[in-house]
Formats: structure tokens, sequence, C-alpha cells
């Protein structure tokens, strides 16, 4: 076992002041809305995986034939080019639902960044920022 010197021992005599209360609790808020923010990513790409299966699905579906369409919790009825135009557009919205949760996400991370610069000068080894 190591036993640290006196010297480097944590000083617990920084006062937290109501500033810095502030600080950490909007680095916890941040942090909260970053972990949403992945997860409706990760669930945006998870629908985007799936548009692209159903486009080469329709590509081998018969022009003749009506298919099935999920809108919402509901399937629909469709001829295949109205379906293959719904599709563009529901890939298009989702593309564009993506980017706006990617620059959310990337604008979070920016400001818990400048939060954790503050408090770790402040508090150093004394506050644990990471997960």
């Amino acid at each position: 076992m190591r036993m640290i010197e006196q010297d480097q021992e944590n000083d617990d005599s920084t006062e937290v002041t109501w500033e810095d209360q502030q600080k950490i609790n909007s680095f916890s808020k941040l942090n909260t809305r970053m972990k949403g923010f992945e997860a409706k990513v990760d669930a945006g790409k998870q629908e985007k995986e799936a548009l692209d299966d159903l486009s080469t699905e329709l590509e081998l579906a018969d022009e003749d034939e009506p298919v099935l369409y999920k809108i919402g919790e509901t399937y629909v009825h469709m001829s295949l080019p109205r379906a293959l135009k719904r599709l563009e557009k529901d890939q298009t919205d989702l593309d564009v639902r993506l980017t706006k949760l990617s620059e959310s996400a990337q604008q979070c991370e920016a400001d818990m960044k400048q939060l954790k610069v503050a408090l770790y000068a402040k508090f150093g080894s004394a506050i644990n920022l990471d997960e």
C-alpha cells in the first residue's frame, strides 16, 4: 500500500460559494441533458437504419401492389411511388432532427468544458466531474 505525503492530501479548506454551487448545479443539468441527447441520437440512428432497410425493401417491391407503410403506430396501405416519396420525406426529417440533436449535444459539451475548467481551477482534485 502506498502512503501519500501530507502535502499531497486533499485540501478540503476551499470554501464553496453560492456561485460555485450554481456552477456545479449547471454542470449537473448539462450532464443530464447531454445523456438525454445521446439517447435520442442513438434512437435516431436506429430509426435511420430501419428507414434504410425499408428503402432497400421498397426497391424490390412490385410497383402494382400496395405496400404497408408505418405512420406513427399505424400501418397504412399506399402505392409504391407514394411510399417512396413518404420515405424520402421521413429520411430528410430524421436527418434534420439528428443534426439539431448533434448541435445541441456539442453546445452542451462546450458549456460543460467551460464549467469543468472553472471548477477544477478552484477545487482541483477535491471535485470529480468525470463519469
